[in-house]
């Protein structure tokens, strides 16, 4: 698990946290798995003695928050969860924010949410490597598709790989997309919640653009 970018703008991470869902009829019960989370104090996150998380490329541990990369062109950083993942129902909830001066839709690649078998590998995926075998929910900020119009950027989005397919990166990602939808989350004045719940083999993506109070299995509005 975790989250990569490559960006002509910074990316901050300020938490990730994964629970074990199991599921009533009406509401889920959700569990902290402290192994999986990451959140502040950030002191000791990508040293040995740490034991969890582990720091790549531009990567940088600040007071409140990670800063995956800096508003500087051409950089890439990610996060690694060190710990193994074999939860069949869970829950995941990542708190970021984006912020650069590059001009509108001139702003840098995008950043993924990894849940995948591939670990600390670079590559020209968001950050990380193609053929992946796992899941990437991608937060997209270019479009490098120009004659398409039914998209607006930046844009979320999933892709499931069994290590055979290739992200098309000149038809952003769209022959291998699952859903997606447009979230206006760049420059914002307060950060983004991003929501990955993989319950009973279905899959949901939610996003809250809107400062307030944030719990776990609560309502949120739902991507697809």
């Amino acid at each position: 698990m975790a989250a990569a970018g490559r960006w002509r703008t910074g990316l901050a991470l300020l938490a990730v946290a994964l629970g074990l869902g199991g599921t009533g009829a009406e509401q889920t019960e959700e569990h902290l798995k402290r192994e999986h989370s990451l959140s502040k104090p950030y002191q000791g996150v990508g040293s040995v003695s740490s034991g969890l998380w582990d720091l790549l490329g531009n990567a940088m541990v600040m007071t409140q928050f990670i800063r995956l990369t800096p508003d500087v062109q051409s950089k890439h950083g990610a996060v690694w969860n060190r710990v193994p993942c074999y939860l069949r129902d869970w829950e995941m909830q990542v708190h970021f924010k984006i912020h650069g001066q590059g001009k509108k839709n001139l702003n840098g690649d995008g950043f993924a949410i990894w849940y995948t078998k591939d670990r600390m590998q670079p590559g020209p995926v968001f950050g990380s490597k193609d053929n992946f075998l796992g899941l990437g929910v991608f937060v997209d900020t270019y479009p490098n598709e120009e004659k398409q119009q039914e998209r607006v950027f930046p844009y979320i989005s999933a892709m499931v790989n069994n290590g055979s397919l290739t992200y098309d990166h000149d038809r952003d990602g769209r022959p291998t997309e699952l859903g997606g939808c447009t979230a206006m989350v760049r420059n914002l004045n307060h950060d983004t919640f991003l929501v990955i719940r993989y319950v009973k083999r279905r899959l949901t993506v939610s996003s809250v653009r809107y400062p307030g109070i944030w719990e776990p299995g609560g309502g949120y509005p739902r991507i697809w």
